[in-house]
């Protein structure tokens, strides 16, 4: 059931449809990345269209562009809006993600983590870098997902790139700059560079897909994956992403500011995510 009282009565019936299969929950748990078909009906892409408007006319504190000056196209992002943008604040609340996360984890929860809004125009040179998203945050766990929501059609040689198995191997990559592709530090115990998978791609199995708005990606927050450049499309790919902790989710601290930074928290590393910034959404 939705934990979050006074949802529209649409919405409510929407979110008392079954939202994913078994064999999706054990897609995701053995690849750590599953793309789940037609689960987002159309009010809530333009009500997150509307929020995406909002935000970079208005940009927060963490607004980032990365294609340099004068170049094509346009890459840039910005998070943790969600308080300030009642678009993204009504999904995060009453949306049925929160209810895929939880069955996707297997977690009894599903509190909200933050959004995470990332634009590329139609020409973009850039390519999102190989990573993965936990070390950047301040949190541990095996129940963490992120779902990416595209709001326009995305073909698969522009679409998000997934390494199958690899949130399973154990391994914690430095994160990554986008702009320069860079390690965030070195010599830490604990973290290694990410492998050069563009040169050995015939090693890995590699997931992406043709994706049309209403479908989504959830992937695992330690599944490795980057994104292809959109030079050769002529729309944009908006992509808007929810991150989500499960039942096991704990804070931690990392060896450099955390991406986001959440400069007010105070948690006891290794307690739990217990916090009014981090909604519990979802109770199964």
């Amino acid at each position: 059931m939705n934990a979050v009282a006074g949802a529209p009565a649409a919405e409510a019936e929407e979110a008392a449809q079954p939202v994913v299969s078994e064999a999706e929950v054990d897609e995701f748990q053995r690849n750590g990345a599953v793309c789940l078909r037609a689960l987002f009906a159309r009010h809530w892409l333009d009500k997150l269209a509307a929020g995406v408007d909002k935000n970079f006319a208005a940009p927060g504190p963490y607004h980032t562009r990365y294609t340099p000056r004068g170049g094509p196209g346009g890459f840039y992002d910005d998070y943790c809006n969600w308080q300030r943008i009642g678009e993204y604040r009504d999904f995060a609340l009453h949306s049925p993600a929160a209810e895929i996360a939880a069955r996707l984890m297997r977690s009894r929860t599903a509190r909200f983590y933050h959004e995470h809004v990332l634009v590329k125009e139609p020409g973009t040179a850039e390519r999102t870098p190989w990573h993965h998203d936990q070390p950047y945050y301040g949190v541990d766990g095996e129940q963490l997902c992120s779902i990416w929501l595209p709001l326009d059609p995305v073909p698969k040689r522009a679409c998000p790139e997934y390494v199958a198995g690899s949130h399973a191997g154990g391994a914690l990559y430095y994160p990554r700059l986008f702009a320069s592709h860079q390690d965030y530090s070195a010599g830490e115990h604990g973290f290694e560079s990410v492998p050069d998978i563009d040169r050995r791609r015939e090693q890995y199995e590699i997931l992406s897909w043709d994706l049309e708005p209403g479908d989504c990606i959830v992937f695992h927050m330690r599944t490795v994956h980057g994104a292809p450049s959109t030079a050769t499309l002529k729309t944009r790919r908006r992509g808007f992403a929810s991150r989500w902790l499960g039942d096991d989710a704990r804070f931690a601290r990392r060896p450099w500011a955390t991406s986001p930074p959440f400069p007010h928290l105070r948690l006891t590393p290794g307690g739990p995510m217990e916090h009014p910034a981090f909604p519990v959404v979802w109770r199964g």
